[in-house]
């Protein structure tokens, strides 16, 4: 499993744990998962955030 991968389920885990049933955790899972991915993609080196456009 790659860093994004293991930030994604990570993600989803806390997700679960932290609120399970129902709509809002549906919502709850998607945004900590998609925190997670981000946070992943990040530690991989595969985002950079601190890119600026040129002009």
């Amino acid at each position: 499993m790659n860093t994004a991968t293991t930030g994604l389920v990570t993600g989803m885990a806390l997700g679960f744990a932290g609120y399970f049933g129902g709509f809002w955790a549906f919502l709850l899972v998607l945004v900590l998962g998609a925190a997670g991915l981000l946070a992943g993609l990040v530690l991989q080196g595969d985002l950079d955030l601190r890119t600026r456009r040129q002009r």
